[in-house]
């Protein structure tokens, strides 16, 4: 069952440095999702957003894998936005499973949280569910959940 999303509204400012690397592919999709996700940060107080534009799913992690190891400025989260609809071939769960794997790996080698959103879909009413309803949209989602991990990150030292 899809889950409603709520946002933490009693929330000090945090500042930080947060990026969003988001798939210019299925752009209605991914734009209301990073609409919602630079509106949440925004909300929270983060100092800065940055947002940097790739042409498909599969060309997120090598931009996520820069911002990671880059020291300046310093990011406090990275949230990966995408929509993969599945075809008739293989292609989608094979870009899934690859754009899954590289994301894991540059958030554990390189400490800093990269939030996944990169949803493969089996069709576009489940892209309308997640993505366009302002109840469910996954970048509300992946903002709080920066959020929360640039936290936990921070109180770790």
């Amino acid at each position: 069952m899809l889950k409603t999303v709520t946002s933490s509204r009693k929330r000090t400012r945090v500042g930080g440095h947060f990026c969003i690397v988001a798939s210019s592919y299925n752009a209605r999709y991914v734009d209301s999702m990073l609409k919602a996700a630079k509106a949440t940060l925004e909300r929270a107080g983060v100092a800065e957003v940055e947002v940097i534009r790739v042409p498909g799913a599969f060309e997120i992690p090598v931009v996520a894998a820069s911002l990671a190891q880059r020291l300046t400025p310093r990011a406090s989260g990275i949230i990966c936005l995408g929509v993969i609809l599945r075809g008739a071939t293989t292609h989608a769960q094979h870009i899934g499973e690859s754009v899954t794997q590289a994301l894991v790996n540059i958030q554990v080698l390189w400490r800093v949280p990269v939030i996944h959103e990169v949803l493969l879909l089996e069709n576009e009413e489940q892209a309308r569910e997640r993505c366009l309803d302002p109840r469910r949209n996954r970048g509300v989602e992946a903002a709080e959940t920066a959020l929360q991990m640039a936290g936990v990150l921070r109180s770790l030292g």
